[in-house]
């Protein structure tokens, strides 16, 4: 059993340690309240695209759009797909960056052509040590979320995709589905379903609204669609960041739980080598009486 000095030494140390994953709870928790309200306050715009853009595909269902256009010519084992990858940019968040790497390893198993465009330190220092195709301009942080970043990005997708260099586009980030529960999503964002746009349950002889597109309805979804994805990668950026401080919250709460119960294993054996040595001592002391007694 070790004495009473090294057993303080120890508690003061998981102390130290509880103090700082109590910290960063504080501060993982205050940025993912930060990251739903931004999202919350967002999402009624891109929403809304989506309705218009399903207002045009009822008038114009038979529409032919490259954003819509699947490429059947195309063979499946040549087919070039893009996969945004959100990883974050640091540990200590549990299983959170392994589960993208993992779930984005498992997609890239299937038959076709695989480029990837990586955000966050860890996954970018992962993928670079694997023998794939990563593009080298995505160097964005996914620290606080912005609409400019998530422009940028949509942006480059849309150009590569329109010049037929991707067939497909995916993103691989983290949902959060409750305060407990965390799910890696893999969404494609091109090319657009037309299904995705049409809603569930919608009456048969509903009369549709006259409505005029100006100067044609290719060209005005030209225009919305590019913002629409901009919409989309933005909240996939937000969730993913969200998830990410919630998946920290967890693992600082656990880790907080843990440094507890060792305290508590640590501070009964400090009390049984505290009341070992004072029964040493007394022993002592009553051993040197009986030894001068008998002299």
């Amino acid at each position: 059993m070790a004495n009473a000095k090294e057993i303080q030494t120890r508690m003061k140390s998981i102390q130290d340690t509880m103090k700082i994953t109590n910290a960063m709870y504080m501060i993982s928790s205050s940025k993912m309240k930060k990251a739903k309200k931004v999202l919350e306050d967002t999402e009624p715009y891109f929403y809304n695209m989506q309705a218009a853009i399903s207002r045009i595909l009822r008038h114009v269902p038979d529409i032919e759009h490259p954003f819509f256009s699947v490429r059947h010519l195309v063979p499946v084992n040549e087919r070039k797909i893009g996969c945004i990858v959100v990883t974050g940019d640091k540990g200590m968040a549990g299983a959170y960056n392994h589960n993208v790497q993992k779930l984005t390893e498992e997609f890239m198993e299937g038959p076709g052509h695989y480029k990837l465009y990586v955000l966050g330190m860890v996954g970018r220092q992962y993928f670079g040590k694997k023998k794939v195709d990563m593009d080298g301009s995505f160097r964005y942080t996914v620290q606080k979320p912005t609409m400019h970043r998530a422009r940028l990005i949509s942006d480059e997708i849309v150009r590569a995709f329109l010049d037929r260099e991707l067939d497909e586009i995916h993103i691989i980030f983290t949902q959060m589905q409750n305060a407990a529960a965390l799910e890696t999503v893999n969404m494609q964002l091109l090319p657009l379903k037309k299904a995705s746009f049409q809603p569930s349950s919608l009456p048969v002889d509903i009369p549709l609204e006259e409505i005029e597109l100006s100067p044609s309805a290719d060209v005005v979804l030209d225009t919305m669609i590019p913002n629409y994805l901009t919409g989309v990668i933005y909240g996939c950026l937000v969730e993913a960041y969200a998830s990410e401080n919630n998946a920290r919250m967890m693992a600082m709460q656990s880790s907080t739980d843990s440094a507890k119960a060792m305290l508590k294993d640590l501070s009964i054996q400090y009390n049984r080598a505290r009341q070992a040595a004072i029964t040493q001592e007394i022993t002592e002391v009553i051993s040197g009486a009986k030894a001068q007694k008998r002299k």
